[in-house]
């Protein structure tokens, strides 16, 4: 399906390609760090994509072929609160407005092309699917110039997984590689650079492929109960939960399965 409604503003690209949003951090000349005009336009970005109920995924890269993102532009910062006064203004959404968002309840592809370091890991953690470039370097490099990930770093890596595996990027600032993410399950998918587009691609469509109301009660499931024990969290009826279950995409699921053909998604 072809692109359209492309808009690019503060070094941020967002095209509707049918039912997919892409956005790109198109500011190369600084390995795609994010000062703050370009973090006030993802979170824009994410409150458009909330409202509009035709986008089914997002696919989230960075321009160029050496970083996805490096976290915030310093040298931007020069007036910018710091310390303390910083983490006390931070946006409660996290960084770029993404990484300790509750409310986007539509899958986030992260299409991982290079660096991935400080504010831009915790961007990759903030998504729920993770293709990288097998040369592509993952670290919190932040307690080498005396700081930390803030903004969901530590809380989502220690969460996600093992101790040793999280306390040990994070007690070093190491920078680890695709592949050996990939073992540990933080990366999806690591591919030859070649093959990263078609690797992305792959799994829109297989996004694309399930219910969009079911991937998104899904999400809601997934991002309201994870701090509930187990039946507190059955019982937990998300209101994208109810829609599913009284949709006309879940009748034609079910009529498709029995047909034997391809679903006819309607969203509703």
């Amino acid at each position: 399906m072809p692109a359209s409604g492309g808009e690019a503003a503060a070094g941020i690209r967002y095209v509707r390609d049918g039912h997919v949003a892409r956005v790109t951090i198109d500011r190369p000349q600084v390995l795609n760090a994010i000062d703050p005009p370009a973090a006030a336009r993802l979170e824009r970005i994410w409150e458009q994509v909330e409202a509009d109920g035709d986008v089914r995924a997002v696919v989230l890269t960075g321009a160029g072929e050496r970083a996805f993102c490096v976290g915030a532009d310093l040298s931007a910062a020069a007036d910018q609160p710091t310390g303390v006064e910083r983490w006390s203004r931070a946006n409660p959404n996290g960084f770029a407005g993404l990484t300790l968002r509750r409310s986007l309840d539509v899958p986030v592809i992260a299409r991982v092309n290079g660096y991935a370091l400080g504010g831009g890991l915790e961007l990759v953690l903030g998504c729920d699917i993770v293709v990288a470039a097998e040369h592509a370097q993952f670290g919190f490099p932040e307690p080498r110039v005396g700081g930390l990930p803030s903004e969901g770093g530590v809380l989502r890596l220690t969460r996600w997984l093992p101790h040793q595996q999280a306390m040990g990027m994070l007690l070093t600032g190491r920078r680890l590689g695709a592949r050996e993410l990939e073992r540990v399950g933080l990366v999806n998918e690591a591919v030859a650079p070649k093959q990263l587009d078609e690797a992305v691609e792959r799994w829109t469509a297989d996004v694309l492929a399930c219910a969009p109301l079911a991937l998104r009660a899904i999400k809601q499931m997934a991002a309201q109960t994870s701090d509930l024990p187990l039946h507190a969290a059955h019982r937990t009826l998300v209101p994208a939960l109810l829609r599913t279950f009284n949709s006309e995409d879940g009748k034609e699921g079910v009529a498709a399965f029995r047909e034997k053909r391809p679903p006819n998604w309607r969203g509703r």
